[in-house]
């Protein structure tokens, strides 16, 4: 079987945690930003994890499975 090409557009958006969980960046913390308290924008501050619906299918992308 051929090797799994990683999506370029994934490796830049996600990394991958100690125990294998999928880290991301909170989203909406680009532009127009004028409207949002300042609250608002802290809170989208850092990291998260992706959800547990969402992993196999980002796992997939980066071409780990």
């Amino acid at each position: 079987m051929p090797k799994v090409k990683t999506n370029s557009s994934a490796k830049k958006r996600f990394s991958l945690t100690g125990s294998g969980k999928v880290k991301r960046f909170q989203a909406g913390k680009r532009h127009l930003m004028r409207k949002d308290s300042k609250r608002a924008l802290n809170r989208l501050t850092g990291s998260t994890v992706v959800s547990p619906a969402d992993e196999t299918r980002v796992k997939r992308l980066l071409g780990i499975n």
